[in-house]
Parts: C-alpha cells; structure tokens; sequence
C-alpha cells in the first residue's frame, strides 16, 4: 500500500497529512490552508482547504491516509465556483476518496470476552460519548439492547471511529431507534447535559411553533442579510432510526412521505425527487444550488451505518418554487427545510411553521406520529439535535465585524456560532458568513429564532459602526 494524502482532487504520494500541508504552503504560498469542521457533529473527516473558493480535499481522520495510488490524478478546478457547496473528488472507479466502512458491531461472540476485553481505547479521543464512558459503565450496558436490537457498540461506534480534534468537542453517538436515549440512559443522560449547557435529566423541553409569538424578523437588512434560513429534523415513530434503519423500513418511510407530502397544496405543493432516479449532473446541480444533501461522505453517516444501501430510500421533495423542502431518509427521518434570498426571517419562519404543523398532522393521519417526549422535545439520531433540532441561520455580510478580536466573543454572548459561506465544511468568501442559533434544546423553537433575529440585527448594526471608523466597545452585548 502507498501512503499518500488527497488535496484539492491531487494526489500527492508519499505524504503525511502534516506533510501536505507543508507542501501546499511552501509550492503555493499564496494558498490559504486550514482545517474545518464537518457537517453533522463529527469531526474526525477534515477539509483540508487550499485555494480561492474552497477547493478541499477530505480526510477520514487526523492521520496519515493509506490507499493504493491511482491511474491519474485529476486537476482541481482552475476557476472554482466560491458559492459551491464542495464535495469530495472522485478516482476513476466513480468512489470518493476517502470511504470510512461502516462499522459492524453486530457480533454474538464478542460476548465470549470479558466487558474490559472489549471496552475501546478512548485514551486519545476528545467527544461527549468518550468523555462520560467508563469500563464500568461500559460493562453494566454491553449486554443491554433495544428491542430493535440496537446495542451500547453500535451507539458508541461512530465516536470510537472518530476520536475527533483536541479543540473540537463532539458527540460521539448516536441513536438507533427511540427506545435508545431510555435503555443507554446511564451514558445518554451525562452526554446530553455535557452537549446542551447542563440540561438535566428532569428538565423539560417546550415547543412553540406559533410564528405570530416571534418579534420583528421582516426587517433584517437586504443590503447585508442576502439568505435566510430555518431547518428541523422529524423521526416517525414505529421506525428505526437511519443507523438501524433496514432496507424495507427505510423503503417504507419514502413511500408515506411521498404519500403525506402529495397532498400538500397552495404555496407548499410540490413534488418529490429520488435520488436513485437522478443523474449525477442532476444531484450535483441541487448540491451545489443548496437545496440537496451532499453525497454521504461525513463520518456521521458512514461510521454509524447511516450511508447504508445508499441511495435507495432517498430523495427530496421540494415545493415549486424551491423554498420549502424535504429531505427525505438521510441523518434523520425527515428534515424539513424553509429558504429564501433576503432578509425576511419572518416570511421564512411562518412557511416553515405552517408547512412542519402540516406535515405532522399528514402522518397522524396515516397513523403515524413523530417521536417526541416532555424531557427531550422531538428525538433524532443525533443527541446533538434533540429538542427543536431547529437551526436557523442567515447569509450576512460582516468583512469588518469578522476581523475583529471580539467578534467570536460577540457570537458567544449572543448564544450563537458562525459557519463558512457554504455551511460548516467552508471558509467565508467576501466576509460573508452563516450565522445561526447556537442551542437545540432547552429553547422554544420562537425563542431560538428570536435569538437569530435579535442577534444579526446587532451584528449588522455593529458593522455599519466599524464601516464608518466607529468603535463597537459600548455595544457589546450581555451574556444571553
């Protein structure tokens, strides 16, 4: 086998990660270089980002990548798109370069060795789920299962596969089905306050879908705020989730989507779009449009099983004019999507309010409900999530806020996080960043889009003061 690092769609044999990035720097020095976060919580797959307009290349871990050497190595794309949504290169057999297998745990045998001969070596990995296991815990839950038969391994195995980054903290596990978060209880519990802020285990979450209790929204700047957007996961009870997810179940869960969402009428209607019927042009167009999940290629999704039989089972459904949308079987059940250009948060909430309190009273009356609960609020595969597993976030343009020593402070006081231009795996191209809501659960869904509002109403205001050679020290906000 030959060692060799993937960048930028290269190939560069013989390389260590840190060699590349060493090489990158010194033959293209003009080149930016740094490594960002995933998508969906797992930090284990790196971007490793060099050149105007995020051409990356991905990496399953922090550690030297060894794969045969292909045929030829493509070159990157001289004149890249810098609103593209990147995606991972392809070698000639059609495959992504980097693939994490997914992680069978589903051996009987295993319980023939002792619980200390089994427990992982966690020494090296920084997330929630190594944080809070202990070989103690680990033995008192190993012969535990849910009555889908989802065990303690296949919760923790995405995070033993993904140690994750000393300055990235995350989960670490995942949910198989609903029964999960109440038989792992001894490690979901701690994981779960330690991820939301201390949210403990008799706390109760609530709801608030009622878009007329949100203040102001329609009057974010259109000359700053250029997109708005609103997002939620929904699971279907009576159905594993997508880690345990079997073929048939899965099967079942697109064809009473297609049902429920068919129905859908006014500005809602729309149609549905599977995968396995598009051509690649056609998935990428989506991709890069951001209306369609990427490719499955984030540890999340490959290390916990969710990428399983991919892509039977998956599509999207989107409304006419492509502002209310509908992923269908890929981190989650359903995730339901709200988008405009502009700075209308208002607009865009009310949609998704109105069309997520359809779409829940559809499937009821399929007789189906999504799963919820008064401690957790609405349950999906990821702890991460629980709650509203809302995110809402907005294209704003902060060159001059961005350089600032107090801009990440700013952020946090604000109870918010700030992603690249294209979502988490990017870089900001012309200060333009993703800013959205920091916290998931503990929060009304109001309350969180409220804090969005408030915040990028502040944010534009302090950019419009450094635009003028004014200072922002008087403006700092308090800790929300």
């Amino acid at each position: 086998m030959n060692k060799a690092v993937v960048v930028s769609g290269c190939w560069l044999p013989g390389l260590s990660l840190h060699e590349a990035f060493t090489d990158l720097l010194h033959v293209n020095p003009q080149r930016s270089v740094d490594i960002t976060q995933p998508s969906f919580d797992s930090p284990s797959s790196y971007w490793l980002r060099a050149g105007v307009g995020g051409n990356c290349g991905r990496f399953s871990s922090l550690r030297d990548i060894h794969s045969p050497a292909p045929a030829a190595a493509a070159d990157p794309d001289p004149n890249p798109d810098p609103h593209q949504t990147t995606s991972p290169q392809t070698e000639p057999t059609g495959q992504p370069n980097v693939i994490m297998p997914f992680g069978n745990t589903h051996n009987k045998l295993k319980m023939n060795y002792s619980a200390e001969q089994e427990y992982p070596d966690l020494s090296k990995h920084n997330n929630h789920m190594a944080k809070v296991l202990t070989s103690e815990m680990y033995a008192n839950l190993r012969d535990k299962e849910t009555p889908s038969g989802f065990t303690l391994d296949d919760v923790i195995q995405t995070g033993v596969d993904n140690p994750g980054h000393p300055f990235i903290m995350t989960v670490g596990c995942v949910a198989g089905d609903e029964e999960t978060y109440e038989v792992f209880k001894e490690l979901m519990d701690p994981v779960i306050e330690d991820r939301h802020g201390g949210y403990k285990p008799t706390d109760k979450h609530k709801t608030d879908l009622n878009s007329e209790n949100l203040q102001g929204g329609d009057d974010l700047d259109p000359n700053y705020v250029l997109s708005s957007r609103v997002r939620t996961g929904r699971s279907i009870r009576g159905f594993c989730l997508p880690p345990h997810c079997s073929r048939g179940e899965r099967r079942a869960i697109e064809n009473l989507s297609i049902e429920s969402l068919d129905v859908l009428d006014g500005d809602l209607k729309g149609k549905y779009y599977a995968l396995k019927n598009m051509t690649e042009e056609e998935q990428q167009q989506l991709i890069d449009d951001h209306f369609l999940f990427d490719k499955p290629v984030s540890p999340l999704l490959l290390a916990s099983g969710m990428a399983r039989d991919w892509p039977d089972g998956r599509g999207i459904w989107h409304n006419d004019n492509k502002t209310f949308l509908v992923w269908v079987n890929e981190e989650d059940h359903l995730r339901v999507i709200s988008m405009q250009k502009g700075g209308n948060m208002r607009e865009v909430f009310t949609r998704f309010c109105t069309g997520l309190t359809k779409i829940e009273g559809l499937f009821k009356e399929r007789g189906h409900e999504f799963m919820w609960n008064e401690h957790l609020g609405y349950v999906l595969t990821c702890p991460s999530n629980l709650g509203t597993g809302l995110r809402a976030g907005v294209h704003v343009k902060l060159p001059n806020l961005s350089k600032h020593e107090k801009f990440g402070e700013i952020l946090k006081r604000l109870r918010l996080q700030k992603r690249g231009t294209g979502g988490v795996d990017t870089a900001a191209v012309g200060g333009v960043f993703d800013i959205s809501n920091a916290d998931r659960l503990g929060f009304s869904e109001v309350e969180l889009v409220q804090m969005v509002v408030d915040g990028v109403n502040l944010l534009v205001d302090m950019e419009k003061r450094l635009e003028a050679g004014e200072g922002i020290d008087e403006m700092m906000p308090e800790q929300k």
